[in-house]
């Protein structure tokens, strides 16, 4: 006899504890009676059918404090996510308030999303702010800064409230876009090139303008107060307080009110143009400006009064004139600004100029007594030198490649002084080169070939030509005109308010003002989107430009040492005195790992080379994402801008908490 019957097991109810932040914070947690089976969806359920709140909820998740989770998967069940009795939940907004600064130094209030990984968060408000390619920015918590007794009547932060602001869409500011698009950042927008959403209200229409127009040059005593890095390790510290794009922002200790920061963390700024970019061209140009009156970046005297001049002349006609920024026709990204010129160039070139000593394998710094001189050639990236021009035809005395090598200038227009500072990559470090040029037109030449050299690119390269009069045009910058009248003077010029502190204590303002002035004479006539590239070009040519510095302890040293990460390479620089030691390019990177356990970090090269650090300053996350970061930017094709590839940033930079 058999027959068959269906079993039903009915499983036990128990009660969840849950705080629901619309009942206030001294309010007791609510008890819903739930079975395991039950889905997060249907918890929600009940927990809103509890509290008689009628009001749109779609903006709440569950947040589990001891696991710091978010449950948004509203189907899974609460075995499946593994939640007892003992689970402490909260249903709370995803969207807070949060106070965000800006590179000019503006303080916003908005709606930011707590529940998605901070890498989206950021896509979000760069929507509202009409910023394209936020992969490029990130949020980092700002440098905690103890105040002094003296200090307490201070004035409170002026914060600029755009809580309330709805998207041209009709959507809150707080629904962001999972897809980041530029048809949907530029499809709403005024003739003047303000999204729709900032036109609302005579409020918003002026903190749009504060965003894209550059601000008035800060006070000098507001630069003086502001912590400047003394040391790479404070450089170092810096970049520990970026925060994990991977993870969410309440993941991450981030509270509702909280400051944050929204700096450029990667040095690769694409499909740059005016026309619609106007207030990703101002934020970065004031990130540039902070970062010079700062001193993050070394700069010569001669450079520094060439900011000032540019500063001062893009302060007055942003006051004077207020203009739509344009597009040359020519610009795909900001190195290409400026080169509008193709020409075709020889690919020998055989100039006589003067090389100093090679430095031993470690390089050193030494003061150099004198030249010797060579005939030297440039034949596609490398460079060879000869006793004499008739010697050429023999084996050279040495041929040096330049590919992947660093190259700065050593120069004082004053001081007709033009060298050119090579570090190329040898078998045990970097040999340190010295050219001295006889003029500044045979200067220019060989340092974009040099350039491009670096890059792996020949001199018959169609950028050789528009590089060689970017150099010449920049130099032309810095020279003084006897001829224009330099003793005028100018009562609105702040001239501590344009130059970093440590003029403020090697000079007097009359002595500044004069040099600033003449250097003015060169800019004057600059539109204000060409006079901000140039200042941006000049920045991008310093030797120190987008290097991020970590400290760290190499496999097998017992020291610590430097890592420097760029946009195209990694750099091992000797921390007592400064010195690189060895350049690693991306280009020849194999592969990288995290032993997560260890916080070690591990990364193969061609050749057999194997490198492993530990880092000391900031976690092996931070350094992780900047490298994956960087190699993610490098896929980015202007053609298939319009969609973001989340999932291939994720795969690269968030290890073993890719989402």
């Amino acid at each position: 006899m058999s027959a068959i019957f269906s079993l039903s097991v009915s499983m036990a109810a128990w009660d969840l504890s849950v705080i629901v932040e619309e009942l206030g914070p001294e309010a007791p947690p609510l008890k819903v009676s739930v079975t395991s089976d039950l889905h997060i969806g249907g918890v929600i359920f009940k927990i809103v059918e509890k509290t008689q709140i009628k009001k749109d909820w779609s903006d709440h998740a569950l947040w589990w404090e001891q696991k710091q989770q978010w449950l948004l998967r509203p189907s899974w069940t609460l075995e499946k996510y593994e939640i007892h009795a003992d689970a402490r939940l909260s249903l709370t907004s995803q969207h807070k308030p949060l106070r965000l600064g800006l590179p000019n130094g503006t303080t916003l209030r908005l709606q930011a999303c707590f529940s998605r990984p901070v890498f989206q968060t950021v896509m979000g408000v760069c929507h509202l702010l009409n910023l394209r390619h936020p992969e490029e920015l990130s949020l980092l918590r700002p440098m905690e800064v103890k105040k002094k007794k003296k200090d307490k009547d201070t004035e409170e932060e002026v914060v600029y409230d755009l809580t309330g602001l709805r998207t041209s869409s009709g959507r809150s500011s707080r629904i962001y876009l999972s897809l980041y698009s530029t048809y949907q950042i530029l499809s709403h927008t005024l003739s003047n090139g303000m999204p729709m959403h900032f036109a609302d209200s005579p409020q918003t229409e002026a903190v749009y303008k504060m965003l894209s127009v550059s601000l008035p040059a800060p006070a000098p005593e507001t630069i003086t107060k502001m912590p400047r890095p003394t040391s790479l390790v404070d450089k170092a510290q810096v970049h520990s307080r970026w925060l994990d794009s991977s993870r969410s922002l309440l993941q991450q200790g981030v509270q509702e009110h909280d400051r944050l920061l929204l700096r450029f963390k990667y040095y690769c700024f694409h499909d740059l143009d005016p026309k619609y970019d106007a207030v990703r061209l101002t934020q970065l140009y004031e990130q540039a400006r902070w970062a010079i009156l700062l001193e993050d970046v070394d700069c010569t005297e001669e450079e520094m009064m060439l900011f000032a001049a540019l500063q001062y002349h893009i302060g007055k006609v942003s006051l004077s004139e207020p203009q739509p920024m344009t597009s040359c026709p020519a610009m795909d990204d900001l190195d290409s600004a400026l080169q509008c010129l193709e020409v075709k160039m020889e690919k020998n070139v055989s100039i006589l100029v003067v090389l100093s000593h090679f430095l031993p394998p470690r390089p050193k710094r030494l003061t150099l007594k004198g030249y010797k001189q060579f005939w030297f050639t440039f034949n596609n990236t490398s460079i060879s030198y000869y006793k004499s021009k008739e010697e050429s035809l023999k084996e050279p005395i040495q041929q040096m490649n330049l590919k992947g090598c660093e190259v700065a200038p050593d120069v004082s227009v004053a001081g007709q002084k033009f060298c050119i500072r090579l570090l190329i990559p040898g078998a045990e470090g970097m040999n340190e080169v010295y050219l001295r040029c006889e003029n500044d037109l045979q200067y220019s030449r060989w340092m974009a070939a040099c350039r491009l050299a670096s890059k792996g690119k020949t001199l018959a390269d169609s950028s050789f030509s528009s590089e060689v009069q970017n150099i010449q045009s920049f130099l032309a910058m810095q020279r003084t005109n006897p001829g224009a009248n330099t003793a005028q003077t100018d009562d609105s010029i702040n001239t501590y308010s344009l130059v970093s502190p440590r003029y403020h204590k090697k000079y007097k303002a009359k002595q500044l003002t004069p040099r600033i002035l003449e250097a003015y004479q060169n800019v004057a006539q600059l539109p204000l989107t060409d006079a901000l590239l140039r200042f941006l070009q000049i920045w991008q040519g310093l030797p120190d430009f987008g290097v991020s510095y970590f400290v760290v302890r190499f496999k097998g040293c017992r020291k610590d040492e430097v890592l420097g990460v760029t946009n195209n390479r990694l750099i091992r620089i000797d921390l007592s005195i400064g010195d690189v030691v060895k350049t690693w390019r991306y280009n020849t990177m194999r592969q990288w790992n995290v032993n997560w356990d260890i916080q070690q970090m591990a990364i193969e090269f061609n050749g057999n080379v194997n490198i492993a650090f530990s880092c000391v300053t900031a976690t092996c996350k931070v350094v992780h994402e900047y490298i994956g970061g960087y190699i993610f930017m490098t896929t980015r094709i202007k053609e298939q801008a319009e969609v973001l590839n989340q999932e291939l940033f994720f795969k690269l930079t968030g290890g073993h908490e890719a989402i």
